[in-house]
């Protein structure tokens, strides 16, 4: 007993976050996302406008060619370009044609963008818990929101991994309740062989420069396999222009330009040529550490639905407290301090930050939640213990498609030397 106290006291010296040597000293290696490929079609766009003397803009011939080789990618349909992830997530409930202060149902954990549009909308947003362990909801804890003033379901895969959106659908079709898929952290990623944001009536994406497959600084795209929804959102991202209506309209509703352009959409299909075989490198890098992973007593590797193929934009992992003398927070910092590169804690929850608290939409006025024609409860809470039970164990993994053998065992390595230093001594 005396001799394995002293060696666990000599690990835990050794542990970099306490002065040791780290194990990875130099940082892990960026994307390089972009490449000579983007730089020339780029050049070759800036080439045309000069010898033509026309300045590239948008809805031109690099956008269409984006957003027609988006929608093959998905397997056929529609794609609109816009320019941003949480733009994307607005213009698809805007093309629903929502009625002012009904309800629409939103994932817990999620990015700010992915709930901010629901009351830009004059809607509510109604929480829906994270399935029991996970980030993602589920159909149960949807099915305990819906209610005659459910107008939309707004589903986000957090971290590219599939949400029971097969459950959620059924649900959604039973009770007519229209679904929008928000896609951002999930470009390729897959459920029973069917890409993700091909379920839902519209899907979101976000195509900003930390994503998947990019668009320059920022961007996104509608999806939907809908010409009716296509044309609205169409009208929904260009000032309410009348695409699709008879020739001589107007435009048709009161909107804004969130329009992509033709430099970013010039970017972007390169991006999307690249994507299957980053997805599969996210995906063989995982497998590789998982095989290392699941020989410690530290970590635990959460079960994904059946069926389900990641895209891994992060690696969700949670930390085995009952087998360590020290919480998620010191595992995660010791990690850290040996140059592996974690996010701690995922507690993504928009509606805990103050704009929802405090309702600041719209001025002080505190609508859409204080209109008199929200037949709600405008003082809800929404307090969400799975979302916060899994976020107090669990931390992401910054993994991708760069890494190679090197930082497969650098992160090995450094995972087994926290473990070493924290974990219990057997009586």
């Amino acid at each position: 007993m005396q001799a394995t106290a002293a060696q666990n006291r000599k690990a835990v010296a050794e542990l970099a976050v306490n002065g040791g040597p780290k194990v990875r000293p130099d940082p892990f290696p960026g994307r390089h996302m972009l490449g000579v490929e983007e730089k020339a079609a780029v050049a070759a766009l800036f080439d045309a406008a000069i010898a033509s003397g026309n300045a590239f803009g948008y809805n031109g011939a690099a956008e269409e060619a984006y957003c027609q080789a988006f929608a093959a990618f998905m397997g056929g349909g529609y794609a609109d370009a816009v320019n941003s992830g949480s733009n994307a997530v607005y213009v698809a409930l805007r093309a629903l044609e929502l009625e002012p202060f009904t309800e629409v149902i939103v994932s817990a954990i999620t990015d700010p963008g992915g709930m901010m549009p629901i009351p830009l909308l004059n809607c509510i947003p109604v929480v829906a818990d994270a399935a029991p362990g996970g980030y993602n909801t589920d159909p149960d804890q949807i099915a305990a929101l819906i209610s005659p003033l459910t107008s939309a379901i707004v589903v986000a895969h957090i971290g590219g991994e599939p949400v029971d959106i097969e459950g959620i659908m059924a649900l959604a079709k039973k009770h007519d309740i229209p679904v929008v898929e928000d896609c951002a952290q999930a470009h390729g990623a897959r459920l029973n062989g069917r890409l993700l944001g091909t379920f839902g009536d519209l899907a979101a994406f976000s195509t900003m420069f930390g994503k998947h497959h990019c668009t320059g600084g920022q961007g996104g795209v509608v999806f939907t396999r809908s010409e009716a929804l296509y044309r609205k959102a169409r009208q929904a991202s260009d000032r309410g222009k009348p695409f699709g209506l008879p020739q001589g309209s107007t435009n048709c509703i009161a909107s804004l330009n969130m329009n992509l352009n033709d430099l970013a959409a010039t970017i972007g299909k390169i991006q999307l040529e690249k994507l299957p075989g980053l997805v599969e490198r996210r995906r063989a890098l995982v497998a590789r550490l998982t095989a290392g992973l699941k020989e410690l007593s530290s970590i635990r590797i959460p079960a994904l639905l059946p069926g389900a193929e990641p895209s891994y934009w992060f690696w969700r992992l949670e930390v085995n407290e009952d087998a360590l003398t020290c919480d998620k927070a010191a595992f995660c910092r010791a990690l850290a301090a040996e140059g592996v590169p974690v996010n701690p804690s995922y507690r993504a929850m928009p509606h805990e930050y103050d704009w929802y608290v405090n309702r600041r939409v719209f001025g002080t006025s505190g609508l859409p939640w204080s209109a008199p024609q929200y037949k709600g409860d405008p003082n809800r809470e929404f307090p969400c213990p799975n979302a916060i039970a899994a976020t107090g164990v669990q931390f992401n993994l910054g993994v991708h498609e760069s890494w190679g053998k090197r930082e497969v065992e650098d992160a090995l390595t450094a995972f087994r030397k926290v473990e070493k230093a924290y974990l219990k001594m057997e009586d």
